[in-house]
């Protein structure tokens, strides 16, 4: 899907949820913000710095949360938070991982290989390994969807820290209601296009959805 005609500019400690049926392009958007596709025209910036460009000092700085855990199997949790604390260059990781892993309900398990773990725990340790070196922004695509209820509070639990320490979070999803809980900005994309941008103090569910009603239909 391309996007197009995007203008943004979050507020560090902003959190954005990016609403939209399937196919309007959330995902490409977030992989674009995120440095993971980059964009055919047009710039993206994080702290001033292009993220393309300085995709190394940006990247450091930055956690994605998405359907793939990015994790390796044959490697126990701790080496895989080992492996991308080192990637990320993050200090004292024998105080580090452990911290993480029990902020996940992993502790117990950080010498299992991952291959044995439950999807469950899996959710966990990918939660963790994006949040291994502190980032300053993370980003998230449909983040809740299938995980169990554990796996649920933990990433709430996760969220609500992120928004105390004024972290930047931008997450995808088709949850209203987790919009409309989390968010102080909600968007909602449509063909590619930012057809609404507003923040959640000027809305309930039922005005939310009146939005995305009007906005996806009179788009089409």
């Amino acid at each position: 899907m391309i996007v197009e005609k995007i203008d943004l500019n979050l507020d560090q400690g902003t959190f954005l949820t990016i609403l939209g049926p399937n196919g309007a392009g959330k995902t490409t958007l977030l992989k674009i913000l995120s440095g993971l596709v980059p964009p055919t025209s047009g710039v993206v910036e994080f702290n001033g710095r292009n993220l393309h460009e300085d995709s190394i000092q940006v990247r450091s700085r930055i956690g994605v949360i998405s359907h793939r855990p990015f994790l390796y199997e044959s490697l126990s949790a701790w080496e895989n938070l080992y492996f991308y604390g080192r990637m990320y260059d993050v200090g004292d990781l024998d105080r580090r991982i452990p911290e993480i892993l029990g902020q996940v309900g992993l502790e117990l398990f950080a010498r299992e290989p991952v291959g044995n773990f439950s999807r469950g725990m899996v959710q966990r340790l990918s939660i963790a390994r994006a949040i291994i070196h502190d980032p300053e922004a993370l980003f998230l695509d449909e983040p809740f969807t299938g995980l169990d209820q554990q796996a649920t509070e933990i990433l709430s639990s996760v969220l609500g820290r992120f928004k105390t320490r004024s972290r930047t979070v931008v997450m995808v999803t088709h949850n209203f209601e987790q919009a409309l809980a989390l968010s102080d900005l909600v968007m909602i994309l449509n063909r590619g296009r930012m057809v609404y941008l507003g923040p959640v103090q000027e809305l309930d569910l039922t005005l939310l959805k009146e939005l995305y009603r009007r906005a996806v239909e009179g788009d089409r």
